[in-house]
C-alpha cells in the first residue's frame, strides 16, 4: 500500500515567519483616515456622536458603555488608548475630519499569522456610508499586506443582525456558533465566527477597490452597484 502524502495526514508546510505585529500607524483612503486612538485628540468628538438618544442601541454589544458623562468615557478612552491588544484606532470621515467611531485589531497572534478586527463602533454619522466601508477596507489591506497575516477574524453577539450582515457584505465567511462563549453585561453571549483568508484577499480587494471607485457612485452619492 502507499504511503499518503505527509501534506494529506499533517495539513500543508507554511511559511511560519511570524507576521508584524500591528502598530500606530495612520490609514489614509479617499473617504476616511484611520489614525492611533488618543484620549486627548477625540474624546470629545466621539463623544458627540456616540452619546444622546441612541447611545444605549449603539453600545448594546459591546463589554461597555454607554456612558453617562464625557468625564466617564474620557477615563475610559484613555484605558482603550494605552493598550496594544486590542490596538484602537480612530475613524475620521475626510468630509469632517472629526473622529466619527472606532475599531481595533485585537486577539493578535502573529507565530499563527490570526488577528481579529472587533470593537468596532459607528456614529450615525459614520453608519452606511462610503467611509464606514473604506475604513475596513484599509484595515484589510494593512493586516494582509502590510503585516502578512494570513486568517483575519471577525466575531459579533449571534443577536447582533447589523454586525453579521456586515461581516457577510464585507467578504467573510461564517465558520459557526460558538454557544455561551461569553457573558457580556450580565447576559449569555453566543458567538458568531467569521474569518477571511490571505488566499481570499486578492478577490476581495478587487471587490472593494471596485465599488469605492468614484463611478460607482452617482451625483446624489448613491451607489451604483453593491459591494
Amino acid at each position: 500500500m502507499t504511503e499518503p502524502e505527509p501534506d494529506v495526514i499533517q495539513g500543508p508546510a507554511l511559511n511560519c515567519r511570524p507576521a508584524k505585529r500591528p502598530e500606530r500607524v495612520s490609514l489614509e483612503g479617499r473617504h476616511v483616515r484611520l489614525e492611533s486612538l488618543s484620549a486627548e485628540r477625540h474624546a470629545a468628538q466621539l463623544y458627540s456622536g456616540l452619546s444622546g438618544p441612541e447611545s444605549e442601541a449603539l453600545w448594546r454589544y459591546l463589554a461597555r458603555g454607554p456612558f453617562e458623562n464625557p468625564s466617564e468615557f474620557g477615563r475610559e478612552l484613555e484605558e482603550m488608548a494605552a493598550g496594544s491588544d486590542p490596538l484602537f484606532y480612530a475613524i475620521l470621515p475626510r468630509s469632517t475630519a472629526r473622529a466619527a467611531g472606532f475599531a481595533a485589531l485585537m486577539r493578535i497572534e502573529p507565530g499563527h499569522q490570526v488577528i481579529e478586527v472587533g470593537n468596532i463602533l459607528y456614529s450615525p454619522e459614520l453608519q452606511r456610508t462610503p467611509a464606514a466601508t473604506e475604513a475596513m477596507y484599509l484595515l484589510a489591506r494593512y493586516v494582509f499586506e502590510g503585516l502578512g497575516y494570513r486568517r483575519y477574524e471577525w466575531k459579533c453577539n449571534a443577536l447582533n443582525h447589523p454586525s453579521r450582515r456586515a461581516a457577510l457584505r464585507l467578504g467573510f465567511t461564517y465558520e459557526g456558533l460558538f454557544r455561551q462563549h461569553m457573558i457580556i453585561k450580565g447576559r449569555n453571549r453566543d458567538t458568531a465566527w467569521y474569518s477571511l483568508l490571505d488566499t481570499e484577499w486578492p478577490s476581495r480587494k478587487v471587490r472593494f477597490e471596485r465599488w469605492l471607485d468614484p463611478s460607482n457612485f452617482d451625483a446624489d452619492g448613491r451607489q451604483r452597484a453593491p459591494l
